[in-house]
């Protein structure tokens, strides 16, 4: 499903971001990807999104190979891996049918299909209820399962996720990992970028921890 062989990154800086980071994950795996701010993370998940482009080595997904993918190929990619953010990133302008709707409005969804998925993904998340609400209604919590649901409303076969918790307490926390659980024992693959260790250790999944760029 995602592989890495001898991948560096590098910018016009000079920074170094990764430094031959090589690893394999599985169809169906659910892995986390841990280290302190800075150590390469979300530039990891970057390259795997394609909204970076490796310096050296393979970045493989799904198949393709990410370093001679066409620039116009990269739309349908990314249809195929529901990406979670730390910060929602919702519009708060729309309601929350609406923002979980966003990704079928762009892939052209019908009408009807549109709301028999995001009716599905909002009852996975435990909010069928708060469709009509606006983000600005509901607690960080609740931002964050809209989150969710808006990531894997097109049925991607890849998860992705950047700190989903990282401004969430103890409990939410859990519920929203408990989430990605399910997700994967669906058979969904998810890589989720972390530095809760105290709660990752209990998942008792495999770790994939960076340290300065380089892996550990």
């Amino acid at each position: 499903m995602i592989l890495f062989d001898n991948v560096s990154k590098h910018y016009p800086s000079g920074k170094e971001a990764l430094s031959e980071v090589s690893f394999r994950i599985k169809s169906g795996e659910m892995a986390f990807l841990t280290g302190n701010s800075g150590a390469g993370k979300s530039t990891l998940l970057k390259l795997v999104m394609v909204l970076e482009r490796a310096t050296k080595g393979q970045v493989i997904v799904q198949d393709v190979n990410l370093s001679r993918i066409a620039t116009k190929n990269i739309s349908a990619l990314r249809r195929n891996i529901g990406v979670v953010f730390q910060n929602h990133q919702l519009l708060f302008d729309r309601n929350v049918f609406e923002n979980v709707a966003l990704p079928l409005y762009i892939a052209g969804f019908q009408h009807r299909e549109i709301g028999r998925r995001v009716r599905a993904a909002l009852s996975k998340v435990g909010l069928d209820r708060r469709e009509k609400a606006y983000p600005i209604s509901l607690s960080g919590g609740e931002q964050q399962r809209v989150g969710i649901a808006r990531a894997v409303v097109n049925r991607p076969p890849l998860l992705l996720a950047d700190e989903p918790t990282g401004n969430l307490d103890p409990a939410l926390s859990e519920e929203v990992m408990n989430l990605f659980l399910q997700f994967n024992q669906v058979g969904v693959t998810v890589l989720i970028a972390s530095h809760n260790l105290e709660l990752i250790s209990r998942l008792k999944k495999r770790q994939i921890r960076l340290h300065e760029g380089r892996l550990v």
